[in-house]
């Protein structure tokens, strides 16, 4: 047995994923967690992984990294996912023509994509609407969990399979080398990993003051339809997601696209709005979202900003009803120089891993396991 050992500070994606990276790399690992199981943004997504959104190289690859792992971990424990590919449909001319150049330029690169017209799209699929419907993008590559029941299984797979230990309700007050400093209580190891999402503020607030980094809320919603049965088949996206992901930026026209949301869709855009769908195994809907910046949020939702979300997901989707039975809001870290994660190694032995922003799902796993490899 090794006699190297880590400390992980935080039970979201990131964490979990640092403690199983760790542990394969033979530490024995504790992870300390403030609550009684994680309730921040890795339970308040749409349990997305999602490679089509990123760029070609090391994100990609990352993405498509990570979902093989989250596959492996799933497939162990029996927990629910489904490859669900995803369609990005196109209800305007000018979203055609950018989904035909993502379809040229994703092609060249060996992405499995198919471009659909409308006809295909009718026969394959469930939950699209049909009216003015120019054609789609499939892609093959992303799949869906439940995001608030993986978070809450991959604790019982990290103990089982990779005897990774965990300190629930405890709050890790300070920390020095090889120290964790828990209510009264010091911990001891030779690495310690801080993993805290979008609290800057309790552990090493000057590293993140330094950092060009910020917070992103989001509102989001789950529906029912009328049957659980009823299945969409694939996740859905609306034109305005072409806006959002910084692997949309290869098709050449999709500035000229952004400036007609601009203009005719000023309020969406100012509030970062773009919608999509994913189902999980029980058939609810979940559906958003929105997105503003900054350090401190109001705790109140905008139901002005779930009436835009609404109203732009009925004019792609249709469902036999849209039962709404919850709604929510999440916060994530997000970098605002474009970058993607953050690595630091603030005092000996030391490392704070963050900076996702709303990719922690797609590229956690990936990302742990290359950064533990370096070290």
């Amino acid at each position: 047995m090794s006699n190297k050992t880590a400390i992980v500070v935080g039970a979201g994606i990131v964490g979990l994923a640092t403690a199983r990276a760790l542990s394969l790399k033979g530490y024995k690992v504790t992870l300390v967690e403030r609550t009684q199981k994680a309730v921040g943004a890795s339970i308040r997504n749409f349990g997305m992984l999602w490679p089509v959104g990123q760029p070609e190289g090391t994100l990609y690859n990352r993405a498509v990294r990570s979902r093989e792992i989250w596959k492996e971990v799933a497939d162990s424990i029996g927990l629910w996912y489904e490859d669900a590919g995803s369609l990005h449909l196109a209800h305007h001319a000018d979203e055609w023509v950018v989904l035909q150049e993502l379809y040229d330029a994703f092609k060249a690169s060996g992405r499995p994509v198919e471009l659909l017209d409308k006809d295909a799209i009718m026969r394959r699929f469930k939950g699209v609407n049909g009216n003015g419907l120019q054609g789609g993008l499939f892609s093959a590559t992303e799949t869906i969990v439940d995001p608030r029941e993986a978070i809450a299984s991959i604790p019982a797979y990290l103990e089982e399979y990779l005897d990774v230990a965990f300190v629930w309700g405890k709050q890790v007050n300070a920390i020095a080398p090889g120290k964790v400093y828990i209510e009264g209580r010091i911990l001891e190891a030779d690495l310690v990993f801080i993993c805290s999402g979008a609290d800057f503020e309790t552990l090493f607030p000057e590293a993140f003051s330094a950092l060009p980094i910020t917070k992103c809320k989001l509102q989001m919603m789950r529906f029912m339809p009328g049957s659980p049965q009823w299945r969409m088949g694939t996740s859905l996206c609306g034109g305005l997601s072409l806006i959002h992901y910084n692997s949309f930026k290869v098709a050449p026209s999709l500035g000229l696209l952004r400036k007609r949301y601009e203009t005719e869709m000023p309020e969406y855009v100012a509030n970062g709005i773009h919608v999509m769908i994913s189902q999980n195994d029980k058939g609810e809907l979940t559906v958003g979202d929105s997105h503003e910046y900054g350090h401190t949020f109001d705790p109140f939702d905008r139901v002005h900003i779930n009436e835009m979300i609404i109203h732009y997901l009925k004019l792609f989707a249709v469902c036999d009803d849209w039962k709404l039975i919850q709604t929510w809001n999440g916060i994530y870290p997000k970098m605002t120089n474009g970058q993607t994660d953050v690595f630091l190694n603030p005092m000996q032995g030391v490392y704070i891993m963050n900076g996702l922003g709303g990719a922690g799902m797609t590229l956690s796993f990936g990302f742990a396991e290359e950064m533990i490899a370096t070290l």
